[in-house]
């Protein structure tokens, strides 16, 4: 019984492992849209044997990242913007409101000066500029996180559970906003204003600036998107392999 949890875990981790190897190529255009490829070749890339590759691909099916093409292979699904647009429309909706409950006090966490998640916040986004993070990964992370802190900290489990899940599904095109220096010293001081503006409860104020930091945001996406996605095309494929991300 022991060699087979062990066994399966193992199983597992190359699965959960080959998802992520996979997902980042689609992220970083190493597998761009309309991309026709096998098991066999990321099983080959990838180092790893076919299962864990097709555990992968359903997941990423599922996520809509990927399809299987009936007796060939999988394909890099098309980046479907309108789906995108939607996502974002539903993000400003969720955040606005969370702002709205917060500074209302109707949180859990009471007043937005007392609550918990708002204070950990304060001490990231209103710390002296020298403090500032500038390696886009890092960046990149520490916002997701700061969007996602405001919905929790609003409250509402439910509501947070669906938040995340929007994120997951626009993460693969809004990592790219931080691939532009000026655009984390800007996040830097557009957090700094929403968060100051929630903390001050001027609802009003801060519904409209993370509402305009989120369309900005999702603008710089959508060109950086179109641009990466011009040069990965005009690449020859050979030098988009896997194993060279």
């Amino acid at each position: 019984m022991i060699s087979q949890s062990v066994s399966e875990n193992s199983r597992s981790l190359l699965s959960e492992d080959a998802y992520q190897q996979i997902k980042d190529a689609i992220s970083n255009f190493l597998l761009i849209p309309g991309d026709r490829f096998t098991e066999s070749q990321l099983s080959e890339q990838l180092n790893v044997s076919r299962t864990p590759i097709r555990q992968a691909l359903f997941r990423l099916q599922q996520e809509g990242f990927v399809e299987v093409l009936f007796r060939n292979g999988w394909r890099v699904l098309p980046l479907d913007f309108a789906q995108f647009d939607a996502l974002y429309d539903f993000r400003i909706l969720i955040e606005t409101d969370a702002i709205q409950r917060l500074c209302d006090g109707r949180s859990p966490g009471g007043m937005p000066k007392l609550n918990p998640g708002l204070q950990a916040l304060s001490e990231i986004w209103l710390a002296p500029k020298a403090k500032r993070l500038s390696e886009a990964q890092q960046v990149s992370q520490l916002d997701e996180a700061f969007h996602c802190a405001i919905v929790e900290a609003a409250g509402n489990s439910a509501i947070a559970r669906t938040h995340r899940e929007i994120t997951e599904k626009i993460r693969v095109i809004r990592r790219l906003d931080f691939t532009r220096s000026p655009r984390i010293d800007t996040t830097y001081d557009e957090h700094a204003k929403i968060l100051r503006a929630i903390l001050n409860q001027r609802a009003d104020q801060a519904r409209m600036l993370i509402k305009a930091h989120i369309e900005v945001s999702q603008l710089e996406v959508r060109k950086i998107t179109l641009h990466q996605l011009e040069s990965a095309r005009s690449r020859p494929k050979i030098s988009r392999e896997l194993a060279e991300g």
